[in-house]
């Protein structure tokens, strides 16, 4: 741990100690719990007292906390073998063979980190419609209401900033291509013209005819995107991505189709879907994905898979599982829109758990660093080193 953190937290200490922490200050001494039995220079005669007072007073509440959810184990590395509480709390932890930390909670940003990173902002509902005639819409500047019409198809923006499509009254409108962007930094939630509710992440874009008809109901996607599709059993819909297409007739699933992945990934949370490429096909059922290599032959293969952690996106969470700091950072490249560069040897350490993606940058380098991650900032470029 660096002098800056060490410093922090001493200073956090003695407000603990005195009574005047405040929730978020708590949340974040909660994180040392783990470093507490380590000889990293925190304890000191001055302070000694005031580290046994809070070392009883958070191992309680994170035994408590632990207690209330050891009915959901799953496997994770730790210094006493493989156990894994999933502990939907603000708990921060730090295993001496790897790095995993666990934090939902939105801290106040101050003293070092902010200073250096400028407090960059995370993302938010950002996203361009282009129309069929090449024109564009920024949906985060219009204003509810009817935003556009074309060939007989009304768009309109509600009050809580989705796009809803509606053909005319007879139900004629004609079917023409629109395509919804989002930038890095940005996410979006679109309803189709049959009712189908479409999640766009950062860096994202789908494309769609303002009606479904004929036979079946196609969309394009680039990205990721997760899928609430509308049931239709006399018109299949399907999603053409990278490598891959998606038949369904009604279902929930999540699709990380980004160039910059290894990996294409559909995730299934409910009902069933076929994915088919150039080689081959298969039907996954809840809780499988189907897998494409990008550098492979496109044959899909299917494994299990933690839904939970693939869709943590939509519900304004980064969840990692085994994954090396790079591929944290392409994550987190997206959501703060920001460029990525490596500087020297860096680690193939995993990293495990959540990070709230309404934190500001500073907040999610904090956590990063504590795991001997460096970070420097210029401009909208972050160079990434191992402090060794």
């Amino acid at each position: 741990m660096d002098e800056a953190n060490k410093q922090y937290f001493i200073q956090i200490l003695t407000k603990y100690r005195l009574g005047e922490t405040t929730p978020e200050e708590i949340k974040f001494l909660e994180a040392y719990y783990n470093l507490f039995e380590l000889n990293d220079g925190l304890i000191t005669d001055e302070n000694e007292a005031d580290y046994l007072y809070l070392k009883d007073a958070i191992k309680a509440a994170v035994d408590e906390r632990i207690a209330q959810y050891e009915k959901k184990p799953v496997t994770m590395p730790s210094r006493s073998g493989w156990i894994r509480y999933a502990v939907a709390a603000s708990i921060l932890l730090f295993i001496s063979v790897g790095a995993y930390f666990f934090i939902r909670s939105n801290h106040k940003t101050d003293n070092f980190t902010a200073n250096t990173y400028k407090n960059i902002k995370p993302g938010g509902n950002k996203a361009t419609l282009t129309l069929a005639n090449g024109s564009t819409i920024s949906l985060d500047d219009a204003t509810k209401g009817q935003i556009a019409k074309q060939a007989g198809v009304k768009i309109t923006k509600t009050a809580d900033g989705q796009i809803v499509y509606q053909a005319d009254a007879a139900g004629q409108g004609q079917a023409v291509q629109n395509t919804v962007t989002t930038p890095k930094g940005g996410q979006y939630k679109i309803i189709l013209p049959d009712g189908t509710n479409v999640w766009l992440n950062a860096a994202s874009s789908i494309t769609y005819p303002t009606v479904f008809k004929g036979t079946e109901r196609v969309v394009t996607l680039n990205g990721e995107g997760y899928f609430e599709v509308t049931k239709n059993k006399a018109m299949p819909f399907r999603v053409k991505s990278a490598l891959q297409t998606i038949e369904v007739l009604g279902t929930h699933f999540n699709i990380n189709a980004y160039a910059d992945e290894a990996l294409v990934k559909t995730t299934l949370l409910e009902g069933s879907v076929k994915v088919m490429s150039a080689t081959n096909s298969i039907i996954i059922v809840p809780g499988e994905q189907a897998v494409i290599n990008r550098t492979g032959n496109g044959a899909i293969g299917k494994q299990q898979a933690n839904p939970d952690k693939e869709v943590a996106w939509k519900n304004g969470v980064f969840s990692f599982a085994d994954e090396d700091i790079r591929e944290v950072m392409r994550q987190v490249s997206r959501w703060y829109d920001i460029d990525v560069v490596y500087e020297g040897d860096i680690p193939r350490d995993k990293f495990f758990g959540e990070i709230s993606r309404s934190s500001n940058l500073a907040d999610v380098f904090r956590i990063l660093e504590l795991n001997n991650m460096k970070f420097t900032v210029e401009g909208k470029t972050v160079k990434v080193s191992y402090k060794k």
